[in-house]
């Protein structure tokens, strides 16, 4: 047998190895590694590959951990998990649900809204709904809410930190597609490639991540008008209302001049990621200790809860190089290319293909998973094919975001289970969250018709 066609059929066999191993659940980082090994030591026996390709690691690795922009990382989860630990998100959940209180589906606006801050300040989506599950569940629940929007308003704000800016699925994914892009742009004949920063993810994504809340909120509009009884209005008392401005300009105030310094130094080139985001890591102890919440316990627990993110993150990220470099070397990137590059319908069609794997891979596997594996093998591809890199990444992320929310793996629902009572049945959040799902995938198609919304900024801040 053809020894190329060998290591080409090793490659896709091992990209659906690592499936399998994961849906047995099996560790990431090592099912990653391991198979990658698995496979490596089938293709030298088979003479399809060199294991002195594993001599790349090394340096590899090195450069993820010099890389300037990784280190964004775990300053933005750190001034997450600080806005969190210090309770300045549960002021904000109750603040605001006290401003939209008279409102028909006031509360549901304001999760949605705090849900934004929150996305803009952590980027964790585990920690913004875990944190709206248990502070705004029960108040919508005693209000009266349908268990059904109240859990799926919940679950899908929760989930606006992946595409928000600053996200880091964005902070990875704009290293990952300015490397990519400058390999595909050389072999080319393009020497002198526009490079993609993680800026311009922050910019493309702004616009998009507008459009999901609005859609959002529209929503709960929608309901408040047709369906009343689903979101009753929430009355404030009368002595509650004396002092609700000082509430909301003391809750709502300092957390949004903190986002728009951290997001306003970026897209105004004042300042890269990594500097905004140790900005904003000390900008978030700052507000904790202006309201008497930063003790040493807080700080520990918010340090050891950023270790151990950031450490989950990387040592996925060193899995998948092993995973990368065996499947390139056995021929799998030239695979996917013949595939990707032979769909009739062009690129487009290759794009929307990515998205429907992608979309599927949701299920089962996290996002970092995702864009590890699979950005590394499609990313050359769809370049190649002149796919803008920075619309790419911006897709990648809603899509990503879509697959947070779906039924029946959903991550986002099964953050939300954890913490709703136990009396709310499962089926409420499923049934809930298919409108807003609904509303992604309506998201997503308004971004493949208009690409303008993901380009129109970053080019403007370009020139």
């Amino acid at each position: 047998m053809d020894p190329v066609l060998i290591g080409e059929l090793l490659a896709a066999l091992m990209f659906f190895g690592v499936i399998g191993f994961l849906l047995l659940g099996f560790p990431v980082a090592f099912t990653l590694a391991g198979t990658s090994l698995l496979f490596g030591s089938l293709g030298l026996a088979f003479g399809v590959f060199d294991p002195s390709n594993f001599g790349s690691l090394p340096n590899r690795y090195i450069g993820f951990m010099t890389n300037e922009v990784l280190v964004a990382v775990p300053l933005f989860i750190f001034m997450g998990v600080m806005l969190e630990r210090s309770q300045i998100a549960e002021q904000l959940l109750l603040t605001m649900g006290k401003l939209f209180g008279n409102m028909r589906g006031g509360l549901g606006f304001s999760v949605v809204l705090v849900g934004a801050m929150l996305a803009a300040s952590t980027g964790v989506v585990g920690a913004t709904v875990v944190t709206m599950g248990l502070i705004s569940l029960p108040a919508m629940l005693r209000a009266g809410y349908d268990p059904k929007l109240a859990t799926g308003v919940i679950c899908a704000s929760g989930t606006l930190g992946q595409i928000v800016p600053p996200s880091t699925v964005l902070i990875f994914m704009g290293d990952m597609l300015s490397g990519i892009n400058s390999q595909v742009q050389m072999a080319k004949g393009n020497f002198a490639p526009t490079p993609v920063s993680v800026g311009d993810l922050f910019a493309g994504a702004l616009l998009p991540g507008i459009l999901l809340i609005v859609l959002y909120l529209l929503f709960v509009l929608f309901k408040a008008v047709t369906d009343p009884e689903s979101c009753p209005a929430t009355p404030v008392p009368a002595e509650e209302k004396k002092h609700l401005l000082r509430e909301v300009f003391v809750a709502l105030v300092p957390p949004l001049l903190l986002i728009l310094a951290v997001l306003g130094s970026i897209l105004g080139g004042i300042a890269t990621p990594t500097e905004a985001a140790s900005v904003g890591a000390v900008g978030a102890m700052i507000l904790a200790a202006m309201r008497w919440r930063l003790s040493f316990g807080v700080l520990q627990q918010t340090v050891i809860s950023t270790a151990t993110i950031t450490s989950m993150v990387f040592i996925i990220l060193l899995g998948a190089s092993v995973f990368s470099v065996v499947f390139r070397m056995m021929g799998g990137d030239n695979l996917v290319h013949e595939f990707l590059s032979n769909l009739p319908g062009g690129k487009l069609a290759a794009v929307a293909v990515v998205m429907v794997i992608m979309f599927f891979l949701g299920f089962i596997l996290d996002t970092f998973e995702i864009i590890f594996i699979v950005i590394p093998i499609t990313a050359p591809v769809l370049l190649a094919l002149d796919v803008d890199p920075v619309w790419l990444g911006v897709m990648v992320g809603v899509n990503l975001q879509t697959s947070f929310l779906t039924p029946p793996f959903g991550f986002a629902l099964f953050y939300l289970r954890g913490v709703a009572p136990a009396e709310l049945p499962t089926s409420a959040i499923y049934k809930g969250i298919l409108p807003f799902v609904m509303l992604q995938i309506v998201a997503i198609a308004i971004l493949f018709a208009f690409p303008e919304l993901v380009t129109w900024l970053p080019r403007l801040i370009a020139s």
